[in-house]
């Protein structure tokens, strides 16, 4: 191949120095031929195959692009690859050449028959305030000390990049339109149109093209915040890239090193500040900030109605047997006086509210799952009271025990040695329901003193409670007077006297 210094050389010595094409040819080595066309211009080098032979693959082209036209009826995950169509040709037509001659092959025959073509896409310029797009992600963080797998609801403008994600324990309904609610709060505004996948919470069957039968409940609080929404085709993620991308950057950023929280509010409140924060960078090709986007933006969303959604289901049920009415397939108490009773029930995002006669007799953090049971030990005292040889064995009183003080401990095990095993648990039962009109610390705070006393009745506790901290002095321990020893000489003195 000619090299650059050779082509400038001939070029110079003839246009320059005049040397004739003989002499070039002596000094190069190159045949006169190529001195020829180095002078007309024509920098040298290989020419382009027209045709690339097979000699051995030759043969099988045919059955190759058989086997490819094929694959546009199949799955894209179970069509050919290139590895593939080698072990057959190996298995079935006795093939001897070369895998890479196979992979050469297959990759142009596929983007000839169209079975493969490669991913283009079209540049955007998104209108000012009109679109978000809404995904969900997954992430694993530990909330009290629990590995624990939370969904991260996303939403995404795609005209400013400003970004909102909050922490559900799952992707029910009422998480998804809780996650709207509080990502139109955050942006101010609710923005006109808004792009999905085919998720459950809001497609109830995709139909042809991008026709979809929605979930009855999404279309009135569609209709409640008057927004359009637009779907994904099926497999096309990439229709919505901007809030997949945030996803992982929302994974990479926000929540590496995996969080050590309390609770999922302290979760949610960590990341709101990681929103709040973001913005201060240029995204591609732009010239303003995220920030300067999205103070332009805010005026072009539409205004929050002053009364918010109801994002809360309401419906009915009865306390069975186990003083537990069942709401989603998880079993959550109620004071014991309301066994057997029809009872209606009020289902947020986070709470389970339940009320009987126009009152409300419990309210839950919610859970999810199946098969759950959510008690609160306060609801069981009375009937504990009745059935004291219930106590240890009683399933809310022994998850109660793993958290309470070690000092309620010792005051059980001092009632019942002083008073019997039955008597000395009832009357135990008896400090623990005054917490019912006493904060827990105080309560706390009086068995510590009573310990310290060696009080063993709940009358004794109910005393302190009543008088701690208004100007009485709780009884101490009682204090003997010492009496002083008697002066035996005065005996003598008395036995001298006649």
């Amino acid at each position: 191949m000619l090299s650059m210094e050779q082509y400038e050389h001939i070029r110079v010595g003839r246009r320059v120095y005049g040397r004739g094409i003989r002499e070039l040819s002596r000094e190069t080595g190159h045949s006169r031929n190529t001195i020829r066309r180095m002078l007309r211009g024509e920098q040298g080098g290989y020419a382009t195959r027209q045709r690339q032979a097979h000699p051995v693959l030759g043969r099988l082209h045919d059955v190759i692009d058989g086997w490819l036209a094929a694959d546009r009826d199949v799955p894209k995950k179970q069509r050919h690859t290139a590895k593939r169509v080698f072990d057959r040709l190996v298995e079935e037509h006795g093939f001897l050449g070369s895998a890479s001659n196979v992979r050469r092959y297959v990759r142009d025959a596929k983007v000839r028959l169209g079975t493969n073509a490669p991913s283009v896409f079209i540049p955007l310029d998104p209108s000012c305030g009109q679109e978000a797009e809404v995904d969900w992600g997954s992430a694993v963080v530990i909330v009290e000390g629990q590995e624990t797998r939370v969904h991260i609801f996303c939403m995404r403008s795609r005209y400013s990049g400003k970004h909102f994600v909050g922490a559900y324990v799952g992707e029910r309904q009422q998480a998804f339109f809780d996650g709207h609610m509080r990502s139109w709060a955050f942006f101010g505004g609710v923005f006109p149109v808004h792009i999905y996948d085919n998720l459950r919470s809001a497609v109830r069957r995709v139909l042809e093209g991008r026709k979809r039968r929605e979930q009855e409940s999404f279309q009135r609080f569609r209709g409640y915040y008057d927004f359009t929404s637009r779907y994904c085709n099926r497999n096309a993620g990439h229709e919505k890239g901007g809030v997949e991308n945030l996803v992982g950057y929302c994974r990479r950023n926000y929540l590496v090193p995996i969080p050590r929280v309390d609770s999922l509010e302290e979760l949610n409140d960590q990341l709101l500040r990681q929103c709040l924060r973001y913005g201060s960078h240029r995204l591609a090709g732009r010239e303003r900030t995220v920030a300067e986007f999205f103070e332009e933006e805010k005026e072009h969303l539409l205004r929050l109605p002053e009364v918010p959604f109801s994002n809360v289901q309401l419906g009915e049920g009865k306390v069975d047997k186990y003083s537990t009415v069942i709401v989603d397939k998880n079993r959550y108490s109620v004071p014991t006086r309301y066994g057997g009773l029809r009872v209606r029930v009020e289902v947020g995002v986070d709470t389970v509210a339940i009320s009987q006669g126009g009152r409300r007799i419990a309210m839950h953090q919610r859970v999810y799952g199946n098969n759950k049971w959510c008690l609160d030990p306060d609801h069981y005292l009375e009937l504990l009271q009745q059935r004291p040889q219930a106590f240890d064995s009683a399933r809310p009183i022994r998850a109660w025990r793993k958290t309470w003080p070690e000092s309620w401990e010792r005051m059980l095990a001092r009632f019942r040695a002083c008073q019997g095993d039955s008597k000395g648990t009832k009357d135990f039962v008896s400090v623990l329901m005054l917490q019912r009109e006493h904060a827990r610390d105080r309560v706390e705070a009086a068995v510590e003193r009573a310990l310290e006393t060696r009080l063993s009745t709940s009358d004794g506790v109910r005393h302190l409670l009543l008088h701690t901290g208004q100007g009485i002095t709780p009884p101490a321990l009682p204090t003997w007077p010492v009496t002083p020893r008697p002066d035996v000489s005065v005996y003598q003195q008395l036995g001298g006297v006649r």
